[in-house]
């Protein structure tokens, strides 16, 4: 498989401004990081298992700085992070088996069902959400989870989650914050912040597993110049956003993963 050079390709001029167009349209739409760095890295000549891995380091980052600000404002529910990130570590040693055994072709037709499916799943969320405030289930944000009976559906949120990251590249989020709605009975605000806390060690465990498999996998400069790109202009992409109307967002939201599932799906045809 062909490697790419970061001295060569990736420069921190030309990942820097990739990363801030990633994070404008990743606050605007409400997408996850990982959708769009997959892609992007494909697109500069990242082979298809470089995409996955060096996609991981940029959502490492966006998921700390979220978690921070969760953390300061003392709405992060620990016992539901760590309930989701322990299952989680035994499935994403499974995503990167397979992702490293998987021929680039199929890993990247894969990826592209992945975000046609990720059209359906945030627009649960979206829906979700709107279903949260009518509800008025504010009182319910500081509840912590019941661990009676809803730890083995916890846990098997986090298994779910943790096959997507070490395959796709890809935190999580995008199934665990509608599940935990749905099965946990969580707001979604709850839901979004315990995520970020989640695919901090998630994203942090896949990477070393693609290290341990082969360190040339996984450019961990690139990724962070994304990353750094894309906490910038993600702030600018939530500002933006009310200003412009639901249908329009949610147009060029099925729009763009359209776009890209279609590039993906053709990238891999002409290998």
């Amino acid at each position: 498989m062909t490697q790419v050079s970061v001295s060569s390709i990736f420069s921190v001029l030309y990942l820097f401004p990739i990363g801030i167009v990633v994070g404008i349209i990743s606050g605007l739409l409400g997408i996850g990081g990982g959708l769009l760095y997959v892609p992007a890295l494909a697109a500069v000549g990242a082979s298809p298992i470089q995409s996955v891995a060096t996609s991981l380091v940029a959502i490492t980052l966006g998921a700390i700085s979220g978690t921070i600000q969760n953390w300061q404002m003392k709405s992060l529910q620990l016992e539901t992070v760590f309930l989701l990130t322990f299952p989680a570590m035994l499935t994403t040693e499974i995503g990167v088996s397979i992702a490293s055994v998987l021929p680039s072709k199929w890993l990247l037709l894969s990826f592209s069902a992945l975000q046609i499916t990720a059209i359906w799943l945030i627009n649960l969320k979206n829906k979700l959400q709107k279903d949260d405030k009518k509800a008025n289930l504010i009182e319910l944000s500081q509840s912590p989870v019941n661990l009676k009976t809803p730890i083995f559906k916890t846990q098997g949120i986090g298994l779910i989650a943790g096959a997507l990251s070490g395959l796709f590249g890809v935190g999580g989020g995008i199934v665990m914050v509608p599940l935990q709605v749905l099965l946990l009975k969580m707001p979604i605000k709850q839901s979004v912040q315990t995520s970020y806390g989640a695919i901090i060690l998630i994203s942090l465990w896949a990477v070393s597993r693609y290290v341990i498999a082969d360190s040339t996998n996984v450019l961990i400069v690139p990724g962070l110049m994304l990353g750094v790109g894309s906490l910038l202009g993600a702030n600018y992409g939530a500002r933006l956003l009310p200003k412009l109307s639901d249908n329009l967002v949610r147009y060029l939201f099925t729009c763009l993963l359209v776009i890209l599932a279609g590039y993906m799906w053709l990238k891999a045809l002409r290998m």
